[in-house]
């Protein structure tokens, strides 16, 4: 057989299939197996988004190949609504519909960099970001952020390990895996950073839709037209409307670069999803209220895992936000792989290992608490308490 490209060959297999295979060695004695493996929406879309998708996908326009960048309907809809939440002048054009919010960071890394190159990821780190990377011969380059900082990345740092061959920054906020938020000014220090370096800053916001507080403005990047020189943003619509299935994301970048950015989505797959972009650019403005409930909830689920884990000795939430909680285990010296399969194997709590989200990261489990109930959430204490 011929030998495969070596940098695929390299890189780790997907992590959460890996995961998942130590419940089947779960006896049950805790109760049904409680997965807070991975970041998915608990509640189904709502009935009227629903109709909508199933009245998109049976119509032949939905049939038909698109815009490249997307859907001039979902495109003006997700400018209007990002300039409406974070102030400036957004417009369609500045806009690119992906295949999911994966894809997009996979567009934006080969938008911005080539093998040989490298892009500076904070630690802990989003695996597929890392795997990424590696696939495309870009070294993610990792920026140690420590428990002490709050996983809050440091310019300082980052500025020193930046040197010719870093062609961007990628950052994640709320933070995939820690929940952490990075505060307004940090962001915009990094996009200072950047501008002055003349790098790009890769802003992934997946997670954006779910911060403690109402309207809250994660950042304020785009009042300033210089944004145009430095910003790539990243989004997915799979978390905040329930769709992960229909992959569709989205890509905000200065208008010129989504011409560049548009070369790399027609060799990947011409167009994003019909049917769920038809359907996505009514939901925009339709379903506020629905997303509004939903960032409510998932602020409460997180609030119930601290109640309930504060119950168990030894263990620490180290950090939380949106969908995850990032948890000190008190198993000094273990790997986090074999707490996760303990927890996995003999109390029926599927979660990840630090150790799958980059280096020195055993002391930690990733905890995903968006598709449990509250109820649920408030009952694993026994489970813990080893």
């Amino acid at each position: 057989m011929p030998a495969v490209n070596p940098l695929l060959a390299r890189t780790d297999a997907p992590p959460i299939p890996e995961a998942r295979a130590w419940t089947r060695r779960y006896g049950g004695g805790f109760g049904p197996l409680v997965d807070l493996s991975q970041a998915a929406p608990g509640t189904a879309p709502p009935d009227a988004l629903l109709a909508k998708l199933g009245e998109a996908a049976a119509t032949a326009a939905a049939a038909r190949y698109g815009d490249i960048a997307g859907d001039a309907a979902l495109r003006e809809a997700i400018a209007r609504e990002t300039a409406r939440r974070y102030g400036g002048t957004i417009g369609a054009d500045d806009v690119a519909i992906t295949a999911g919010c994966n894809q997009a960071f996979f567009v934006a890394a080969l938008t911005v960099a080539k093998a040989g190159d490298a892009i500076l990821v904070p630690t802990p780190w989003y695996f597929n970001h890392q795997t990424t990377l590696e696939i495309l011969g870009i070294e993610p380059r990792p920026l140690p952020c420590p428990a002490a900082t709050g996983f809050i990345p440091d310019v300082e740092a980052a500025a020193r390990l930046c040197d010719a061959r870093v062609k961007a920054i990628a950052l994640v906020t709320p933070n995939n895996p820690t929940g952490a938020i990075y505060p307004q000014e940090v962001i915009a220090r990094f996009a200072e950073l950047c501008r002055a370096r003349g790098i790009w800053l890769i802003l992934d916001e997946t997670y954006c839709d779910f911060l403690p507080a109402a309207e809250q403005r994660p950042h304020a990047l785009f009042g300033d037209p210089a944004w145009r020189d430095t910003v790539i943003r990243l989004y997915s619509f799979s978390k905040a409307y329930a769709v992960p299935g229909h992959r569709v994301g989205a890509m905000i970048a200065d208008g010129r670069v989504v011409a560049e950015i548009a070369k790399v989505l027609d060799n990947l797959q011409i167009c994003a999803p019909r049917a769920a972009q038809i359907a996505l650019a009514w939901g925009v403005d339709a379903l506020g209220a629905w997303r509004e409930q939903g960032r409510a909830e998932i602020v409460e689920r997180g609030a119930a895992f601290r109640r309930m884990l504060n119950q168990v000795p030894g263990w620490r939430v180290d950090s939380a936000g949106a969908y995850f909680a990032y948890v000190r285990h008190p198993f000094a010296g273990e790997k986090a792989q074999r707490v996760a399969e303990r927890l996995a194997t003999e109390r029926g709590v599927l979660c990840l290992p630090g150790s799958f989200f980059g280096p020195d990261q055993e002391a930690h489990l990733r905890i995903a608490i968006a598709n449990v109930a509250r109820d649920t959430i408030a009952g694993l204490a026994p489970r813990f308490a080893f």
